[in-house]
């Protein structure tokens, strides 16, 4: 073979080991309650929607019909070559460890909770700064004085938002009564809109008029009872104002579609890194949306303290109690 073709063999042969990381499909396992919960999963599909069509890739997806489903997934989207592979919710840590260990090779991802292994990023988010301005609007916006809260799973990362919500509540108004419920101590707790619901409408009957969701999709029932009583609601993780224009105060965004886009892309261009992202005000990771279908509900009065709050925020001249690392809520 002569030393031209043996030259032609090793560049090509070069030029594919160097496209090999990026050329292989990411792969994502969505939580229980599908990829159009209008919550938690559905901000992931907008982070695989804004990947492909930037790149023009292909994304293996599967939607979880239960949590035990989870790890056999996994292992099948790493066994075929998936690069990352992303599970989104807390409930698929111990999967996404096994997994993990068994393909050392391949690198995972997941959201909302941290797994400490040598092959997996790990995206938590700061609930309770974004919660603390959904509490700070929904002070300003109450004429009763009583806002709501209903949470699904009684679990750290909920009382982490309720904890922030109370905190901005009380900067706007020291006398503001916070009124909430927890819908279940299963993961069932986020897919159950109808248990969201009855929950939202016991809190109307105690004077609540704005009711804020951290629910999954057991939070679309939460915010169909506030529009059914003429009363407001806020979103939470993706931005829900459109579900009921003009009785959405404003909806507190995890912003899980740029997580996970993040760990696509990081993997497309060789660069996916190992390790914990702790993603808040300041990083991109929380924010809180004005579109047309709020922006009659939002005074200038209103915007502006929560543009103050998000910058005091950012800066870190204003620190929101965080309950999973600085112990308790302050307000009880």
């Amino acid at each position: 073979m002569s030393r031209h073709v043996l030259a032609l063999i090793a560049a090509i042969g070069a030029c594919v080991a160097s496209v090999m990381p990026g050329a292989a499909d990411p792969a994502i396992v969505y939580s229980v309650g599908g990829k159009f919960d209008g919550s938690f999963n559905e901000s992931a599909f907008a982070g695989v929607e804004r990947y492909k069509a930037e790149t023009g890739a292909s994304v293996r997806e599967f939607e979880l019909g239960r949590d035990s489903q989870s790890l056999q997934t996994l292992r099948n989207f790493a066994s075929r070559g998936g690069q990352p592979v992303v599970a989104i919710g807390f409930n698929q840590a111990s999967a996404v460890a096994a997994a993990a260990s068994e393909f050392p090779g391949t690198g995972f991802a997941i959201i909302d909770m941290v797994v400490d292994a040598p092959n997996v990023a790990s995206y938590v988010f700061k609930e309770h700064e974004g919660a603390y301005i959904a509490g700070l609007l929904g002070a300003m916006a109450s004429t009763s004085g009583t806002i709501g809260f209903v949470g699904g799973m009684d679990i750290p990362i909920i009382r982490r938002f309720l904890c922030g919500y109370r905190q901005g509540a009380a900067a706007a108004d020291p006398t503001v009564k916070v009124v909430f419920n927890m819908a279940g101590d299963t993961p069932a707790a986020f897919a159950d809109p109808a248990r969201g619901a009855e929950l939202a409408r016991s809190q109307v009957q105690k004077g609540a008029d704005v009711i804020i969701q951290a629910a999954g999709g057991t939070g679309i029932g939460v915010l169909q009872a506030a529009a059914d009583a003429g009363i407001l609601g806020i979103g939470t993780d993706s931005n829900q104002n459109g579900l009921h224009p003009g009785q959405v105060l404003t909806s507190i965004r995890k912003r899980v579609d740029n997580a996970v886009y993040d760990s696509f892309m990081s993997a497309r261009d060789d660069q996916f890194t190992p390790g914990i992202r702790v993603l808040g005000l300041a990083e991109g990771g929380m924010d809180w949306v004005i579109d047309d279908n709020n922006r009659s509900l939002i005074s200038a009065n209103m915007k502006a303290a929560a543009d103050r709050a998000v910058e005091a925020i950012s800066s870190g001249a204003l620190k929101v109690h965080d309950v999973v690392a600085d112990g308790p809520c302050p307000i009880s």
